[in-house]
């Protein structure tokens, strides 16, 4: 939606490449976004994001720093694709002579979001515990990925916390972020830049060298434990001060040991656990607690909560687990150890989306015609079932009472759209969570080729009449 007080400098109707310029979105120092509209073609009436990054008026060291950024964002989106990285979809520059103020604009064109993670806590204040959850869990997800692939954000922040229709979570913006190129890998370069409030201690007295200021992943690490405390305090820095300066002086009086962290109560003890590992003042001791690490607690404290109030504001059982975190750990390692594609029609691929998948010949007391065909909640994933994309094959558990964790999926993989034979239903297994807050203890058996395996009922729209599981 059109954010309200964000001055319109496009004007409405203008033709930039294949789409036709909308409502403002946001605003920043790097320029503006607005939504775009698909002008006919391959892309029909698809709604995107344009973010314009003006040049016209710079001096021409800051126009070469702003392609530069430009340039280092469009890299970044080729190269890297995931459920939780918001998706570049085209990038050009702006030929505009009647149009100074954009003559020369480079735009980059992203999939659209619902609003940010930023707009969400000014609307919203402070989150339930279900929804703060799920949404820091989705967060951990992408920043795992991103520093599994070598790469540092370098301006993690809720306004680059994107929340989708669908409720899913995209990490945005990577203007700053820069790819590991130490003697080990440890470190990289960015310029220097990146928002006061989320710069670790070390950055503030980083010295400048010829290639920027060096950056660790720990400095991710940092900035998600201040936006684990705004989440649940509705946008609040744990440190003190009515301005940057004023809170960045603070920081600096906690790193050197003369203040004490002070985390607000309302955040729950769990995430204040975590929150506080993050934000350690020293980069060894932060080092030591990853992304992926942080996310492995998340789903051990999960898997051991009580009751709690959900995201509906019903109490219920806590979410032992987000399913969307164990999908994309698993896509990482599918690709990486390479997993088979389920084997359809005898062949040696994926099964094409709505045909069922290729199974062994068992006799039982199952119904011959007891089916459950494949959902997946991401709209993404759904729009790209028949290409088989690995980041967005599912997994189904081995045994459906245990941890839903990368040690317990079965290797073959399933797409939306494929049809499974069911055998029979488990009415109390782990409870799971899907990406949009769907929560089940239902689980079917499914056959496949090479054997059987569990599939949790939030990833079909099914309910077939098939037997309690024995």
């Amino acid at each position: 939606m059109p954010v309200s007080g964000v001055v319109p400098r496009v004007p409405r109707g203008l033709r930039v490449g294949d789409w036709e310029v909308g409502e403002p979105i946001a605003e920043g120092g790097w320029g503006w976004v607005y939504e775009g509209r698909g002008a006919g073609g391959a892309d029909g009436d698809r709604i995107v994001a344009l973010k314009f990054m003006p040049t016209a008026g710079l001096a021409p060291r800051q126009a070469r720093g702003l392609a530069e950024s430009a340039r280092r964002e469009s890299e970044f989106g080729r190269r890297n694709q995931h459920p939780r990285l918001v998706r570049l979809l085209d990038s050009l520059v702006l030929d505009e002579p009647e149009h100074p103020e954009l003559d020369g604009a480079v735009v980059l064109v992203m999939e659209r979001a619902e609003r940010s993670l930023r707009q969400l806590l000014e609307a919203e204040g402070a989150l339930p515990d279900g929804t703060g959850t799920r949404i820091l869990t989705q967060i951990c997800e992408g920043l795992a990925h991103l520093h599994s692939l070598g790469w540092v954000h370098g301006d993690l922040k809720p306004d680059n916390v994107l929340l989708m229709a669908d409720g899913s979570v995209r990490l945005s913006d990577f203007g700053l972020a820069a790819e590991l190129d130490g003697t080990l890998g440890t470190h990289a370069w960015m310029p220097p830049a990146g928002t006061p409030d989320y710069l670790p201690p070390e950055r503030w007295r980083a010295p400048l060298g010829e290639r920027g200021v060096k950056v660790r992943p720990s400095t991710d690490i940092w900035a998600l434990g201040i936006v684990i405390h705004q989440v649940f305090t509705g946008g609040a820095s744990p440190f003190p001060g009515a301005t940057a300066a004023a809170r960045g002086a603070a920081v600096q009086e906690f790193a050197a040991g003369r203040a004490p962290l002070r985390l607000d109560p309302a955040v729950p003890e769990v995430w204040r656990a975590l929150a506080a590992d993050c934000l350690a003042p020293a980069h060894e001791t932060r080092a030591a607690h990853t992304a992926q690490e942080v996310l492995t607690r998340v789903r051990a404290a999960e898997g051991g909560a009580s009751d709690a109030v959900g995201d509906t504001g019903h109490p219920r059982r806590r979410r032992r687990l987000v399913l969307g975190a164990v999908t994309a750990t698993a896509l990482g390692a599918a690709t990486a150890v390479g997993w088979p594609y389920v084997v359809a029609d005898g062949e040696g691929h994926g099964a094409g989306k709505g045909t069922e998948v290729h199974t062994e010949n068992i006799s039982g007391t199952a119904s011959a015609t007891a089916r459950v065909t494949v959902f997946n909640v991401e709209k993404f994933c759904r729009d790209r079932a028949e290409a088989r994309d690995p980041m967005c094959s599912l997994g189904l558990a081995v045994d459906p009472q245990a941890a839903y964790t990368i040690d317990n999926v079965v290797p073959t993989r399933v797409w939306h759209g494929d049809v499974l034979p069911a055998e029979c239903r488990m009415s109390k297994g782990l409870p799971v969570t899907d990406e949009v807050g769907t929560r089940t203890t239902a689980w079917y058996k499914v056959r496949l080729r090479d054997g059987r395996a569990w599939l949790p009922a939030v990833r079909t729209k099914d309910r077939p009449a098939v037997p309690e599981c024995g």
